[in-house]
């Protein structure tokens, strides 16, 4: 069905006039949303800008260097991380250019970040928060760094933080984004050296040093909020961490169902996720050493820097040197701990605990949103095995062939069939399209499905069982489904759904199938779906049921339903609009009876491998993934 189609990433390229004369400065705007990707999205947003600019021939972008790039850049990430992820809010962020003010020769790259909630205080403490305090990073501390003048307005309902960076080179940036990427490992490299041990640290002024510490935040987040495994971040944290910032570094994570809260670190609950070391033969050692008493931080420790003891008995030929341990905690809620350990030292450089306490606080974040993620695919498998059939039924002289993609893979999509007995001689199926995605389509699902089967169940023709259905799906029944789906949304993470009743439209095909000596009678009504196509065993397509009215949109609406003979050797195919409307540029599979083709090719093959090769050509069809779910049934009488 024509479902509205959800978004998969929002396109952070903006369109960016050039004015041709003297005018209004050059401006980009974006909204990101409030969750740990939103940093990335910043950066990307703002790459895009400066390339846009250089290729329509603004005059600022002769001024772009490398420097400008990166500074703007990690100033950005900074200031959504400070705000979404920290104040948990989603923020707008605008660049302009700004051109140059009378006693100034410079032009000016001016980035604005704001956010909705005005009420919260810019942090920029360097002692630790006192308990209870969310966490807010130290963007400020960036943009003090980083940029000619800054500062903070707050309007009514809105806080903005904004910062002036100069344009004051002449090397002209012909590939923002291609320079991004092939600066990552060398930026990498800068961070590393920063981060070496200090006697093999090379002397650096503190702005280069501050630069390259916060660049290595910047991508650790990009590697940290692409995971959705809590053990792989651990991991990964270990991996960034060891050997450019310590000799060793392990993580705990507390048992999410021990509902442990701020403050009680260790204990039952705490497993050690993850043990990484310099030396490879020695992690064994170090994970048994350290599994045996898990860090127990104090709420003293706050997100700081808390001293542990020496695994000495692990470590033999490092019999000293020093341990921190860090609590990951997100939305005031203790995750787990970080531990981190160098051989030879009497304490951490202050730099190195600074960096760590704010890596920390990433990792949490990322593994808080690998939990949240893991909770709704949990939620959304159990409500996938209660909208599908465990099995499909055998219908007496007909064969059959079911493909089922939902396009979230493992979680609950628009799209469900069934095939059952509905009575003595009698056998129905079903192939249905919800509009709308996610918890409240499978609620939707979860009340059209049962009730199929009680109205077949009870006798009814194919036509009255639609009727009854569009009435269900109209009236005051669907407030309890509307109200299911918000409990279910807001278990799973998601928040209440906007006000409003849920998606409650249905294409559906419905039929019922009674098997008698030499072939089958099919009885069928559609209802705002793709048609079904018949085959003959000659090659020919033809279809096989004439189009009606969306169930749930008008009340009253009388279906009908037509009845024609399904002989041996004849294939009946039903398709959702996931395989109609798959699209290759401007093209669907569909245009120029697409499907139709596609399934004459497919005579003298039984229904599993006709099912097979149309979910393969629909594939075949883009080099992009599928958009939609996709469901498709093949009837074959024998």
């Amino acid at each position: 069905m024509g479902s509205i189609p959800m978004q998969r990433e929002t396109e952070y390229r903006s369109s960016v006039t050039a004015p041709d004369r003297p005018g209004p400065p050059a401006v980009v705007r974006t909204s990101l949303p409030g969750n740990p990707l939103a940093p990335a999205a910043a950066r990307r947003f703002v790459r895009a800008a400066l390339a846009d600019w250089t290729e329509l021939g603004v005059s600022a972008a002769g001024g772009f260097t490398d420097r400008l790039a990166d500074d703007s850049v990690l100033l950005v990430s900074e200031l959504v991380t400070n705000a979404v992820v920290h104040a948990g809010t989603a923020v707008e962020l605008l660049c302009r250019l700004d051109g140059a003010v009378p006693g100034e020769s410079n032009e000016f790259l001016v980035i604005e970040v704001s956010d909705h909630h005005p009420s919260r205080a810019v942090r920029n403490e360097q002692g630790p928060p006192p308990s209870g305090t969310p966490e807010y990073g130290r963007g400020l501390q960036l943009v003090a760094t980083l940029s000619e003048s800054w500062g903070i307005t707050y309007r009514t309902g809105t806080k903005t933080v904004w910062a002036r960076l100069p344009i004051e080179g002449v090397q002209a940036v012909h590939e923002i984004e291609s320079y991004a990427s092939e600066q990552a490992l060398q930026r990498g490299l800068r961070a590393a050296e920063i981060l070496a041990p200090l006697p093999k640290r090379a002397t650096h002024d503190t702005d280069w040093v501050n630069r390259g510490a916060l660049t290595f935040l910047a991508e650790a987040s990009d590697l940290l909020a692409g995971q959705f495994d809590e053990d792989l971040v651990a991991a990964l944290a270990g991996q960034l961490l060891v050997p450019r910032l310590a000799d060793w570094c392990a993580v705990w994570l507390h048992d999410t169902s021990e509902g442990v809260g701020r403050g009680t670190d260790g204990g039952q609950g705490a497993r050690l996720a993850r043990v990484w070391h310099t030396s490879e033969h020695r992690i064994e050692e170090l994970r048994r050493v350290l599994e045996k008493e898990p860090p127990r931080l104090p709420d003293a420790a706050g997100s700081g820097a808390f001293p542990v003891p020496w695994p000495g008995e692990a470590l033999a030929g490092d019999s000293s040197g020093t341990a921190l341990a860090y609590r990951l905690a997100a939305g005031g809620r203790a995750l787990g701990a970080l531990v981190i350990g160098r051989a030879g030292l009497v304490r951490f450089p202050d730099e190195v605990t600074g960096l760590i306490e704010d890596f920390s606080r990433r990792v949490a974040l990322a593994i808080s949103t690998a939990r949240r993620y893991q909770r709704q695919a949990n939620i959304s498998q159990v409500l996938q095995r209660g909208l599908l059939p465990s099995q499909v039924a055998q219908i007496p002289g007909v064969d059959s062939g079911v493909v089922y993609e939902p396009r979230d893979k493992g979680g609950p999509g628009g799209d469900f069939y069934d095939v059952f007995q509905a009575g003595e001689g009698r056998w129905c199926f079903a192939l249905g399209d919800v509009q709308g995605k996610g918890p409240e389509a499978a609620v939707v699902i979860g009340l059209a499905r049962p009730w199929l089967r009680l109205l077949a169940r009870e006798g009814y023709q194919v036509a009255e069982v639609l009727d009854r259905l569009n009435q269900l799906l109209l009236d005051d029944a669907t407030e309890a489904a509307d109200a299911a789906a918000a409990v279910v949304a807001v278990a799973g993470g998601q928040g209440v759904p906007p006000d409003g009743p849920t998606s409650r439209f249905l294409s559906l095909l419905y039929g019922e199938l009674v098997p008698y000596e030499g072939g089958v009678r099919c009885t069928i009504a559609c209802a705002g779906h793709p048609l079904p196509l018949l085959l003959s065993p000659e090659g020919e397509v033809r279809e096989a049921a004439t189009p009606q009215m969306l169930l749930g949109v008008v009340d009253d609406e009388t279906y009908t339903s037509v009845s024609f003979e399904l002989r041996a050797g004849e294939t009946l195919l039903c398709v959702t609009d996931g395989v109609t409307e798959r699209r290759s540029g401007r093209l669907q599979f569909d245009d120029g009876d697409g499907l139709a083709r596609a399934l004459a090719g497919c005579a003298g093959l039984d229904a599993g491998l006709v099912a097979e090769r149309i979910r393969r050509l629909v594939h075949e069809f883009s080099e992009r993934p599928p958009d939609d779910d996709l469901a498709l049934l093949v009837l074959q009488a024998r």
